[in-house]
């Protein structure tokens, strides 16, 4: 017995230290509760980033490309390996996964647009990968966190916050895209059981919230999926007709994953010749430079949010090295496995609002993406209107938490410098979610920060002067007409 409990108190001991769970004021249920919330948040990527690659690529439709089911199995196995490195290596609460954006460019551009195989399009995200960490590797990415202005720091972490909220607002059907040039943004269509099923959510979420019930934001995401399940049921199933196994009880609870899509990504080959060369360097720099910056704004606003970052938003060098490496690597292996472009997701911040503060959050929501490659037909039962509340509230917290710094002393400034200074955040704060995209709203605050600083007769790093310039090339280039 003194045998069995020396060695609990031994593992206990080195989880204990090599998490730094004490030292950082959380627990391991606390860590544990943030990892599923993390998980279940975020687990519609893996019926969705499919869907989205399966676009112009399943057999059955053109004869060509990855399966749905092969890619579920990558999508599962890629997020479950990254994280888990995350988790243990990296040793903050960030998940990883395909990113979405990322995989609508290789299904819609890559292999609709510019007519590559799905396997050379992988070869392009594994080439962007490499190059991506090449630059963390000689400390660029690095550079570049440390040179942004803190007021900028704080503006991502409030974009990221709008961004995340009108995601929820979005997937729950509160807002849509109108189709009307005038008023682009409309209200959705209330009167349906999919709205009802938000509306339930967000005010049991928040109920939960401001009574301080440990684990809300699990909760309402559990009694959302039970509220949805009911009035699917009511509904005789009508509610979710065009996504087979979402709110209802699932026939099948096992399912072994394919995973013949491992190695997609050595197709490099024909990218050089079938694009050109120009076209391929341009193509591997827009992927690049949306994949560096939406990772480095959600570095910055989740880790404002987690208190993981000093007062100018920095964390210790060699923990953001860490970071910012395990991610480029995963956009490698994400291309290699024909998942796509593996990258930190926003949605980790749901996790850091139960609580999670370290890596051992991270080593449950990878475990549950491995799991979830045997029981995706349980984890496809949650629709996107029950994580919606979720993400709503959180995206209010992130925004409720950094808006005074970023607002701070503008009110004291004359007007110039309160424009100099201001105008930047503003359009960094607003463009993310106008846009539905990190990448956009923080090159419009650097190019305009920096030339609005040159203005003044200020001085602005060189870091920014380059990276502005990147911003200029890959809007006018990159993303012609976007």
């Amino acid at each position: 017995m003194s045998t069995v409990t020396q060695a609990d108190q031994n593992w206990r001991g080195w989880l204990d230290n090599h998490f730094e769970i004490s030292a950082r004021g959380t627990t391991v249920a606390t860590e544990v509760l943030a990892g599923v919330t993390t998980f279940l948040v975020a687990a519609y990527i893996i019926f969705v980033n499919p869907s989205i690659l399966s676009f112009s690529g399943i057999p059955d439709l053109q004869g060509k490309g990855p399966a749905f089911a092969a890619t579920l199995a990558v999508t599962c196995l890629t997020a479950g390996i990254m994280t888990l490195a995350m988790g243990f290596f990296g040793k903050y609460p960030f998940m990883m996964a395909p990113g979405m954006g990322l995989n609508a460019v290789v299904a819609f551009q890559l292999i609709v647009g510019s007519k590559l195989t799905w396997q050379e399009a992988m070869g392009v995200i594994t080439l962007e990968g490499l190059a991506i960490t090449i630059l963390v590797l000689i400390g660029f990415r690095e550079a570049v966190m440390d040179a942004i202005p803190l007021r900028l720091k704080r503006s991502i972490a409030v974009g990221i916050g709008f961004f995340i909220a009108l995601i929820g607002l979005v997937n729950g059907g509160i807002v849509r895209m109108s189709g009307v040039e005038a008023s682009p943004v409309a209200i959705g269509n209330l009167a349906t059981a999919t709205f009802a099923v938000t509306a339930v959510g967000l005010l049991l979420t928040a109920i939960l919230e401001v009574r301080n019930v440990k684990g809300s934001l699990l909760l309402g995401i559990i009694g959302s999926t039970i509220f949805a399940i009911i009035l699917n049921a009511i509904t005789g199933g009508t509610m979710y007709a065009n996504q087979p196994g979402v709110a209802v009880l699932p026939s099948a609870i096992v399912s072994l994953p394919d995973f013949s899509n491992i190695g997609a990504g050595l197709s490099v080959g024909g990218v050089f010749a079938k694009l050109g060369v120009i076209a391929a360097v341009l193509t591997i720099f827009s992927l690049m430079l949306s994949d560096f910056f939406d990772t480095m704004g959600t570095l910055i606003g989740v880790g404002e949010q987690g208190g993981f970052v000093d007062q100018k938003s920095e964390y210790p060098p060699k923990a953001l090295r860490r970071l910012l490496l395990i991610d480029s690597i995963g956009a490698f292996i994400g291309g290699l496995f024909g998942a796509s472009s593996n990258t930190t997701y926003i949605e980790s911040a749901a996790g850091v609002s139960e609580g999670g503060r370290t890596g051992f959050a991270s080593i449950i929501t990878g475990l549950l993406f491995l799991a979830a490659m045997f029981f995706a037909p349980i984890a496809g039962v949650i629709p996107a209107q029950a994580t919606a509340p979720a993400l709503i509230i959180v995206g209010f917290l992130m925004f409720w938490g950094n808006i005074p710094d970023t607002v701070r002393d503008l009110s004291q400034m004359g007007k110039t410098e309160a424009v100099a200074e201001g105008l930047p955040a503003l359009l960094t704060m607003i463009l993310m979610p106008m846009t539905y995209s990190i990448t956009n709203g923080i090159g419009a605050g650097f190019i305009t920060y920096s030339v609005l600083q040159l203005a003044q007769g200020k001085r602005v790093h060189w870091v920014m002067w380059v990276t502005s310039l990147a911003f200029i090339i890959y809007y006018l280039f990159a993303h012609p007409g976007a």
